[in-house]
């Protein structure tokens, strides 16, 4: 593309350049050759004008005419004052009198204009040029053709000089210009040289890879827009790659989590088919069978609840915060009693916005888990208040607590910090998944401060009125 360009914008200026020249040169030309024939024409006039009462004033005296005409001319030689004139003068078609040399005699130069008009051309003759002026005389004289000649070499050749000097330095200023598009175009094309190769580097891998940007022309806004644009690019492969990897994530985890109950089914079905057992084993067996299959519906049931809270846009209503504090009390009595925990409320708000269930279920998964990170007499805070201009619930407990690397990965699916305690509870990991998706549907965020041996605190924080 640069040498197109830099040919094209080339030729393109080369023509108009050197047109403009021709241009000038022919004007000039023009000029050179209107002003001789204008002297021509001027000098012609005066002289024939003169010649005529010349002549009278000769014939007046009663001398011959033709044996005067030599000495009449003479005067008329110098009269341009540079010696560069000639002149001639025919009777009929005989010349009678002459001060030019023979080339310019023996050539067709001179021949008399044939109907006696006055006639002014331009003409060469051996390495001179000419402006020559042919006309009769008036009457009574009209027999007599003067022929009036005026070198013009010297202005034709002064022309063609600068002509050539014109050419050349049309010539010389072409090349100095090649150089210096050329100099421009490596300038403008250098950043698109730049932008090709990185964008090749970018689409090799090296999504880091950035543009350097200098100045504050419209090449540094290009620049910068292209940054921005592989910026963007980067945040995007990245995006796709975590997701990616997320989903690979979820798979492997939903495998191995299935691979423990199916091969516990399959293990116990197998030993009842080809075992000789005894009530008592068969019982156990089923009991086995039944315990691995209900893990396997709540893990179903979950998952399908995850897809609708993902899919499904849910119906906000106001919900009156104590009497959802109420129903999640008497949901987890059992629980708590069993593990003579203490649960406290503490409710600074009236209402909140959401779905007439989903809110209830968010807080008893939150509790759910506080209660299995708590001992013997442990300790939970459920708090509704303002923070800022939010509303915010919090489940506080004085549990064990989690490590920052636990912590950023527990609303993951079937992800378990404590993948024994948590399968004896016959949790899958989903829990927290369902929880992020519940206030994330909600216009909620949920978070998690704790740090181990210190208890943990999970914040639902309403960014919706």
């Amino acid at each position: 593309m640069k040498q197109r360009t830099f040919l094209t914008t080339l030729t393109l200026f080369l023509f108009f350049f050197n047109l403009g020249i021709f241009i000038v040169s022919v004007t000039m030309f023009r000029d050179t050759v209107n002003r001789a024939e204008e002297r021509s024409l001027s000098e012609h006039y005066f002289i024939a004008s003169a010649l005529i009462k010349d002549f009278s004033a000769v014939e007046s005296r009663g001398t011959y005419l033709d044996g005067s005409i030599s000495s009449l001319l003479q005067p008329y030689k110098y009269i341009s004052g540079d010696n560069k004139m000639g002149l001639a003068l025919y009777k009929n078609d005989q010349l009678v009198y002459s001060n030019l040399n023979a080339s310019v005699l023996n050539g067709s130069l001179l021949k008399p204009p044939v109907n006696g008009n006055r006639l002014a051309t331009i003409q060469k003759a051996g390495n001179k040029t000419y402006a020559i002026v042919s006309g009769k005389l008036s009457d009574p004289f009209s027999s007599y053709t003067l022929v009036y000649l005026y070198d013009t070499t010297e202005a034709i050749n002064s022309w063609s000089l600068l002509k050539n000097r014109l050419f050349l330095a049309g010539f010389v200023l072409s090349i100095l210009l090649a150089f210096g598009l050329l100099l421009i175009l490596n300038r403008i094309f250098d950043p698109l040289r730049q932008i090709s190769r990185i964008s090749k580097d970018i689409a090799d891998g090296a999504y880091e890879t950035r543009l350097p940007v200098s100045g504050h022309d419209e090449l540094s806004e290009m620049a910068q827009s292209f940054n921005h644009m592989a910026e963007e690019i980067q945040r995007r492969i990245m995006e796709l790659k975590n997701s990616a990897d997320q989903k690979q994530q979820f798979i492997d985890n939903f495998a191995h989590e299935l691979r423990t109950p199916l091969t516990a089914i399959y293990g116990y079905a197998e030993y009842m088919q080809k075992a000789i057992l005894s009530e008592d084993d068969r019982l156990s067996a089923l009991n086995y069978i039944m315990s691995e299959s209900r893990r396997l519906q709540t893990v179903a049931f979950q998952l399908l609840e995850l897809a609708n809270l993902q899919n499904n846009p849910v119906t906000c209503e106001e919900i009156n915060v104590s009497v959802l504090f109420d129903a999640v009390e008497q949901t987890m009595y059992v629980k708590l009693a069993e593990k003579d925990i203490q649960l406290e409320f503490f409710n600074e708000i009236k209402t909140i916005q959401g779905d007439s269930s989903l809110p209830e279920s968010l807080l008893i998964n939150l509790l759910d888990n506080a209660i299995k990170a708590c001992g013997k007499g442990g300790h939970i805070v459920v708090r509704a208040a303002m923070e800022g201009e939010k509303k915010m619930i919090s489940v506080q407990d004085n549990g064990k607590g989690m490590t920052q690397e636990v912590l950023s990965q527990i609303t993951e699916p079937f992800f378990r910090g404590e993948k024994s305690r948590n399968r004896n509870d016959g949790g899958a990991g989903l829990g927290l998944a369902i929880c992020k998706q519940i206030a994330s549907s909600h216009g909620a965020e949920l978070s998690f401060i704790s740090r181990p041996g210190e208890g943990t605190t999970a914040k639902i924080t309403f960014t919706t009125s």
